[in-house]
């Protein structure tokens, strides 16, 4: 059963379609005909959804399942109830991300609130010197400045601003109250609502009669395939470029300052600030809240845990937590002795 009245499902789909799709075994072939048209959890899974399972931790709501199919990782499928197809595949949550896009299409970017059709709203301003290519949507009260271009299939949604001289490419959303200016935006980003990307960055010289500002004069580069979350800030460089490299996806309320470059496929969590002049790597991936220090390296592939403090750099492939950041068994170590001596002095005031 379908509970989303936000979201249409595109259409219904059979279950032998969806094993190929994310190459997963069926387990009940003559069952390939089967159709689902939406996405469940286990518990209230009905005959037309679809839910996954990764841990034996959720093994006991299988017995209650009532849904039209499940996926799950080869080690479970021995848990699965008779009568219930599964989709048997090494990454569960990997197929399942991958079939509810193919059900859910419009969840996968912001939407405008009101019916955009391919062309410019006659409530948008666009400067005439901006170049839009083909198919582009331009909604409500969005602002496009001199110079700018466009590509084809990008969507600006309503109340953006895009600043003089920004460069976007194709097939790009941009949300509502987004705003970007000093930027150059590549294909497939996505950026939500109230995302401020451009800005200048915090830099002042201490003087005799208070902070001077510096002007930052750099630019933000956003390559293929990034997603940026709603409110998150993105500073200019002061004088080199603030960088985020492909594929890495960024969460709401994230702080990233000027000079910051961040490699390819990370991902960074809500609250998260980056200071100025950072260099992340590759595939790192940074827990929310967590604080890193300007003029630090982050090597490829570290894991960063939430409220972490990080002070100085860290090699390629590290794990680490707490505040200072530490290596993670030395961090869980620690708060496992801190519990332990806790639970001690609970019991000594409760003799």
């Amino acid at each position: 059963m379908n509970q989303s009245q936000f979201f249409d499902v595109a259409r219904p789909i059979r279950l032998g379609d969806l094993a190929a799709h994310i190459g997963a075994e069926l387990t009940l072939q003559n069952l390939a005909d089967r159709e689902v048209e939406s996405i469940s959890p286990i518990y209230r899974a009905g005959p037309l959804d679809i839910c996954y399972i990764q841990s034996k931790k959720s093994a006991s709501e299988l017995k209650e399942c009532h849904a039209g199919a499940v996926i799950c990782p080869p080690e479970l499928k021995s848990v699965i109830p008779n009568g219930l197809p599964a989709l048997v595949t090494d990454k569960p949550q990997l197929g399942f991300a991958r079939i509810s896009a193919l059900l859910y299409p419009d969840a996968m970017r912001p939407q405008s609130a009101v019916p955009l059709s391919a062309g410019v709203s006659p409530q948008a301003v666009v400067d005439p010197s901006a170049v839009i290519e083909k198919s582009v949507e331009i909604g409500p009260f969005a602002v496009i400045g001199p110079r700018v271009a466009i590509g084809a299939g990008s969507r600006i949604l309503s109340g953006a601003v895009i600043g003089a001289d920004v460069k976007i490419g194709r097939n790009a959303t941009i949300a509502a109250q987004a705003s970007v200016s000093n930027a150059l935006i590549g294909n497939n980003v996505i950026i939500h609502p109230g995302a401020r990307i451009g800005q200048d960055g915090f830099g002042y010289a201490p003087g005799p009669a208070g902070m001077v500002k510096l002007p930052q004069v750099g630019r933000v580069i956003i390559q293929d395939d990034v997603e940026i979350g709603a409110n998150t800030t993105i500073d200019r460089g002061a004088m080199d470029d603030t960088i985020i490299g492909e594929g890495t996806k960024i969460d709401n309320l994230v702080q990233i300052g000027h000079n910051v470059e961040i490699g390819r496929h990370c991902g960074i969590v809500s609250q998260v600030g980056i200071a100025g002049s950072t260099k992340i790597g590759d595939g790192v991936m940074i827990g929310g809240q967590a604080g890193l220090n300007g003029h630090i390296e982050v090597g490829s592939g570290v894991q960063i845990a939430a409220k972490s403090g990080v002070y100085v750099s860290i090699p390629a492939g590290a794990r680490v937590g707490g505040n200072p950041a530490r290596p993670i068994r030395i961090h869980l170590r620690e708060i496992a002795e801190t519990m332990k001596r806790a639970s001690n002095a609970g019991e000594k005031q409760g003799e």
